[in-house]
C-alpha cells in the first residue's frame, strides 16, 4: 500500500490530472505551484479548469487498486520517500509507481545503459560492471530493455546494492514480455518504477521520459556498447543536461556498437575501462559506499587442461576468426573446432559473427 503523506482526496485529484491528455510533467509541475488545493482545479462537472479536459474517476479508482497490492506504492514528489536526486531535475515526475523496495530509490545509483542488440562481449562486459558496482552497495538502474539493460540487471542482482528498472508504461504489465521473469525478481530484491498511470501502453514517445528517470536517479551513467541512433545516448543526453557524470566503454573503431560510446567521449563523457575507473571519478559523491581494498580477483579457470588454457589465451575479446586461432595455436583445425566447441560449452567463448570470442568471468 502507498504511505499516506497527502490526504487521500488530494492524492485523488493529483491522479486525476496525471491523467488528462496534454498534461505532461512541465504542465503539472507549474500547477502544483499555482494550486496548493488541488480540488480547486476541477469545477464541479469535473472539468479541468488549466487545461482542456475532464476527471477519469474510474481509471484513479484503478490506479487506488493497484495501489492496495503487495509490493506496490505509489509516491508523490511532496513525500519524504520520493527520491531526492529526482526531484533536481527539471521537469520531472510529480508521481511515481513503484513495485518492490521504494527505500531503493533513495539509495546511491548508477544507470547502466546500452544497446539492445549488443555482442556477447557487451552483454558480459555490463553483468561484469552491475556486478561490481552491486558488490560495493551500489544500486544499479537502467531500463529492463533486452540487451545491456537486461544483462545490467541480472549482475546488479548478483551483488547486495539491488537495482531498479524504470518502464515507460503502467506497471500492470511488464515491457517486454520476455522480461517477466527478470522483472519478478527485480520486485522481489529491487524495484521496478514508471511515472505513468495504471493502463498506459508502452508507446515510442514514452521511452525519452523514461531515460530522464533512469539519469535523473542517478549520480552517473555508463554506456555499454551504443550505435549513433541508440536510444541510451538519450539517457546519456539527459544526464549531461541533469549536470550528472556520464562515462562510457570504447571499442574497436570499425565497430558501429561503438561509435555512440566514442561521440560521447568526444562530448567530454568520461573514458573507463573497469568498473573501479567509475567508482574512483565520482570520488566524493560516493563517499557513502564501500569501496573495494583490492583490484578485482582473477577468477581461476577451472576445469581447463592446460592445453585448452592455451588455446583460450589466443582468442580475443573481440571477434576471432577460426583460422586467426589456429595459426597462433599451430594445432590442425579439426582439433582447434573440437576444442573451441568444448570452451564454448563451458562458457569461456561465445561463438559471434566471424569467429569466437572470450567472455569476461563473472
Amino acid at each position: 500500500m502507498f504511505n499516506m503523506v497527502c490526504q487521500e482526496e488530494q492524492l485523488k485529484f493529483l491522479l486525476a490530472l496525471l491523467r488528462i491528455p496534454g498534461m505532461g510533467p512541465m504542465k503539472l509541475n507549474e500547477v502544483l505551484l499555482h494550486y496548493p488545493d488541488l480540488k480547486e482545479v476541477f469545477n464541479t462537472a469535473g472539468t479541468c479548469r488549466v487545461i482542456e479536459g475532464k476527471a477519469d474517476w474510474e481509471a484513479v479508482d484503478k490506479d487506488l487498486a493497484w495501489a492496495e497490492k503487495e509490493h506496490c506504492h505509489i509516491i508523490t514528489k511532496n513525500q519524504a520517500s520520493f527520491p531526492p536526486l529526482l526531484k533536481e531535475i527539471a521537469g520531472g515526475p510529480v508521481v511515481l509507481f513503484v513495485r518492490g523496495n521504494p527505500k531503493l530509490l533513495s539509495r546511491p545509483q548508477i544507470a547502466v545503459v546500452g544497446s539492445r542488440n549488443p555482442t556477447a562481449q557487451g552483454r558480459d562486459l555490463a553483468m561484469n560492471f552491475a556486478h561490481h558496482f552491486s558488490r560495493q552497495g551500489l544500486t544499479v538502474t537502467s531500463g529492463l530493455a533486452i540487451g545491456i539493460d537486461g544483462a545490467a540487471h541480472k549482475g546488479a542482482l548478483l551483488g547486495s546494492g539491488g537495482t531498479i528498472a524504470v518502464l515507460g508504461n503502467g506497471l500492470d504489465f511488464i515491457y517486454p514480455a520476455s522480461h517477466q521473469s527478470l522483472a519478478h525478481e527485480i520486485v522481489e530484491k529491487g524495484a521496478i518504477v514508471s511515472e505513468f498511470p495504471i493502463g498506459t501502453p508502452a508507446l515510442p514517445a514514452h521511452f525519452p521520459r523514461r531515460n530522464r528517470i533512469i539519469s535523473g536517479l542517478s549520480v552517473g551513467t555508463l554506456v555499454i556498447q551504443a550505435a549513433l541512433k541508440s536510444g541510451s545516448l538519450i539517457t546519456a543526453q539527459c544526464a549531461l543536461e541533469q549536470g550528472r557524470e556520464v562515462f562510457a566503454i570504447p571499442g574497436s573503431i570499425h565497430d558501429a556498437l561503438a561509435k555512440g560510446c566514442h561521440a560521447l567521449i568526444r562530448q567530454g563523457a568520461k573514458l573507463v575501462e573497469t568498473a573501479e575507473d567509475v567508482l574512483e571519478e565520482l570520488g566524493s559523491l560516493l563517499k557513502y559506499v564501500t569501496k573495494s581494498s583490492k583490484k578485482e580477483e582473477q577468477i581461476p579457470l577451472l576445469g581447463l587442461d592446460s592445453p585448452y588454457e592455451s588455446l583460450l589465451s589466443e582468442v580475443g575479446y573481440e571477434s576471432t576468426p577460426i583460422d586467426v586461432v589456429v595459426a597462433r595455436s599451430g594445432l590442425t583445425a579439426a582439433r582447434v573446432s573440437s576444442m573451441l566447441l568444448e570452451l564454448e560449452l563451458k562458457g569461456y567463448i561465445a561463438s559471434v559473427p566471424g569467429g569466437y570470442a572470450r567472455l569476461l568471468s563473472v
